[in-house]
């Protein structure tokens, strides 16, 4: 291993070889004041493809940032992010050691974006830019090129000045990808208008359950799908999952239904109680397109009456989406999935089912989380009972 040092007195370089730690070079050159600059060692493969971007880059190629900033194992949410805002550096001519996050982040609110996501964009930038600041190669290619920067700052090319140079760059990107630099304003409300989340009225909820019909057998497929919904609260991914025999299985002597797989590969039963009535729905679908076992709900091949295979997630939000129900004002609604899962949350509750029950029926880890499903109540439930009494005899008193 061989170490560079300078002396602070005369600005004289000096190569020293074989010594392993850094302690003892002081020690044993203990006249001459002296700083390590950093060890010179053969670069790595890995070290010399970040290099090759680096000094590729002049602020316009998109290719060789997006190179510097990915892991080559980016999941695909981190490429889209990461991918945004390399494309917004190189539109807005950056270079991408200085960026600005705080105006990317208004740039982000101009499109449009909540605060939740925007700060999951910046968030993964950030990350980005650490995984790179704890690479040792990229410090070793700001030394090397650090001397063409001097020198078009009229500054003389020493160790010390590389040096220098070196962790003012690093200082500046870690203040800027600082999150106290960029923050992002959250605005907490506890209400919220009924159109943001929508809970269907038992009369909206009804109406929707008449709209596809039973007729053709496309239609009565989709009334069952969403009867079950309705009646049990259960997700896209649950309905898609469900297999024949899962309709009728018991929970303490009560008819449920079995979700073999939830959210977080957690299996539950699901009792129907007085809302059992929609395996009488279920059955006659069954019946109508020839299904004794496997999915329950299925796609068609074209022409609507061959089965093809399991619905797909996004085949039951387009099933769901294509009946918009009326609210009170006359305006269509569209509805999707997981409102009919809130729906069910709702009415439960205010039919007087305990909150735990309805958390365990929906495969919630936390009440915390149902109660965002319950949603706010409205005046008319928070409305104060009398549980005072005012005695008003005495202002008639006054004069």
């Amino acid at each position: 291993m061989s170490y560079l040092l300078t002396s602070r007195s005369d600005n004289k370089e000096m190569l020293l070889e074989g010594f392993k730690d850094q302690a003892i070079i002081l020690r044993r050159i203990p006249s001459i004041r002296c700083i390590i600059l950093r060890p010179i060692m053969p670069r790595s493969p890995s070290s010399s493809s970040i290099v090759s971007a680096e000094t590729r880059f002049a602020g316009s190629d998109l290719t060789a940032v997006k190179s510097l900033l990915l892991p080559t194992n980016a999941d695909k949410d981190t490429r889209s992010r990461v991918g945004g805002f390399v494309a917004w550096l190189v539109e807005t001519k950056r270079a991408w050691h200085d960026p600005d996050l705080a105006l990317y982040r208004d740039h982000l609110k101009a499109k449009g974006y909540h605060a939740a996501t925007i700060s999951a964009h910046l968030s993964s930038v950030r990350a980005a830019y650490q995984r790179l600041l704890r690479d040792n190669a990229l410090r070793a290619s700001w030394f090397d090129s650090a001397g063409a920067e001097l020198r078009a700052l009229r500054a003389a090319d020493t160790l010390a000045n590389r040096k220098a140079f070196v962790d003012e760059r690093y200082t500046r990107l870690q203040n800027a990808i600082d999150p106290q630099n960029s923050p992002v304003q959250k605005i907490t409300s506890q209400d919220k208008a009924d159109s943001a989340q929508v809970r269907l009225t038992r009369a909206q909820a009804e109406a929707l359950l008449r709209a596809p019909g039973v007729t053709p057998l496309s239609a009565l497929r989709d009334t069952a799908l969403i009867a079950l919904m309705l009646c049990t609260g259960i997700r896209e991914a649950e309905a898609c999952a469900l297999e024949v025999d899962d309709l009728r299985q018991k929970l303490g002597g009560e008819l449920a239904l079995h979700i073999r797989k939830g959210k977080g590969s957690k299996e539950r039963l699901i009792p129907y109680g007085d809302l059992a009535r929609v395996l009488v729905i279920l059955d006659k679908w069954l019946e109508e397109a020839g299904i004794s076992e496997g999915s329950v709900f299925q796609s068609f091949w074209r022409g609507g009456q061959s089965l093809r295979g399991p619905l797909s997630v996004r085949a039951v939000e387009n099933i769901v989406s294509q009946y918009p129900v009326v609210t009170e004002r006359g305006k269509k609604l569209i509805v999707h999935p997981h409102d009919l899962r809130r729906t069910y949350a709702r009415r439960l509750y205010e039919e007087g089912l305990d909150i735990v029950s309805i958390s365990q029926n929906l495969g919630h880890a936390s009440t915390r989380t149902t109660l965002l499903y319950i949603g706010e109540l409205g005046a008319d439930k928070r409305r104060a009972p009398g549980v005072y009494s005012f005695d008003l005899t005495a202002l008639d008193d006054i004069a």
